[in-house]
């Protein structure tokens, strides 16, 4: 089945000034990272207590965001990509496109008591290219399209010649065997760390200068199809952007936050040239994944305000019969800093009474929205 991926990357290429695509990926891997928490809070957790759900209902949400059809891309840890791409053969007849967690760099390895993430990030896969696309070592070339043939790989720079040398020539040993293999990737470029190793104020030109130099002598059988970073504000977004409109960006949701934070995240690098956002903790910790994803959709598609989205999420939980974790007053708190043109802004609150008008936002968009969902809750 052609993939919602492949449609949009050839449109934007074919006229990046012109292309409204936007890719929304959900970042079911998790388990690559977090150990027992990965799957989150379990709803059945009583007070007090602290329970996770288990991997199993974590791949049962998987599904049914697939089924949804409004991601465009579902990553996920080489072993769930076995199991449902491989196995159960879930993509087969859907439009989402599968990709797993081609490598686990040292910094992402948080598990409970270590040092990992706060210490220089090494290089580290656990994954091989052939077990993603076939299951197995030493794929026969009839089986590498049986698998995932996309993945995720990742690079965080320390500001420190030595790290960052091993660093960048595992990334080329990747990008050769990739290509041998015809296997895709997109690059995810964290931030320095330890963070002391660049000046906080100089972080997103050390990153944005990174990825040009980094990119610069790869050509293009070799390069990713797109990239997953921090979104550092407007600027910075603006000036990778202008760089080359062929190099597509693409923004990492980070942690959980409040709903709102995670809807004006979207909607800001949206509006300075980002083409993908890649949403982890965000979707996996909210109250209704489905109702989330469906809204995040509605914002990439510019159909809806961030704002108008916080409202009617709730809506919907309250029709759900879902607690929601926040009122809505205090949903409607942005916390991070994402309208800083100059990377460095405040905290800032919405009253739920207030009505939002914004130019191109569709009340009819949202009134269909709420019919969806009328129609779904029965």
């Amino acid at each position: 089945m052609d993939k919602s991926l492949d449609q949009k990357l050839a449109r934007i290429h074919a006229d990046p000034a012109r292309a409204r695509d936007f890719i929304l990926a959900d970042a079911k891997d998790a388990d690559m990272a977090f150990g027992i928490g990965a799957p989150g809070r379990s709803p059945e957790a009583h007070s007090g207590e602290l329970r996770y759900r288990t991997l199993t209902e974590y791949r049962d949400s998987i599904v049914q965001i697939v089924e949804q059809k409004l991601v465009d891309i579902m990553l996920m840890s080489a072993s769930t990509n076995e199991l449902l791409t491989i196995q159960r053969r879930i993509f087969d007849n859907s439009a989402v496109t599968p990709a797993a967690r081609a490598n686990d760099t040292t910094d992402v390895h948080i598990v409970t008591g270590s040092r990992y993430s706060s210490e220089p990030s090494l290089p580290f896969r656990t994954a091989t290219l052939d077990h993603i696309q076939c299951g197995h070592a030493d794929c026969e070339p009839s089986e590498r399209t049986i698998g995932a043939n996309l993945g995720l790989y990742s690079i965080t720079f320390a500001n420190d010649s030595a790290h960052d040398r091993i660093a960048l020539e595992e990334y080329k040993a990747f990008r050769l065997e990739a290509e041998r293999k015809n296997f895709r990737h997109f690059l995810e470029v964290f931030d320095p760390n330890p963070r002391e190793s660049v000046d906080p104020d100089k972080v997103p030109a050390f990153i944005n200068d990174a990825i040009v130099r980094t990119l610069a002598g790869v050509t293009s059988k070799g390069r990713p199809l797109f990239l997953k970073m921090v979104y550092h504000g407007p600027k910075a977004m603006e000036d990778l952007v202008r760089y080359d409109p062929h190099l597509i960006v693409g923004i990492l949701g980070g942690s959980a936050g409040t709903t709102y934070d995670a809807f004006k995240l979207l909607s800001e690098a949206k509006k300075y040239g980002a083409r993908v956002a890649l949403y982890g903790r965000k979707i996996n910790s909210a109250e209704s994944q489905l109702a989330f994803v469906h809204l995040l959709r509605l914002i990439a598609d510019g159909d809806i305000t961030a704002e108008e989205a916080v409202r009617a999420y709730h809506g919907v939980l309250q029709k759900l019969n879902i607690k929601p974790h926040r009122s809505l007053a205090d949903d409607l708190q942005l916390q991070t800093n994402v309208m800083s043109y100059a990377n460095s802004g405040i905290s800032i609150s919405l009253p739920p009474s207030r009505k939002i008008a914004s130019p191109g936002t569709s009340s009819d968009a949202v009134a269909s929205y709420r019919a969806q969902w009328d129609r779904i809750l029965g």
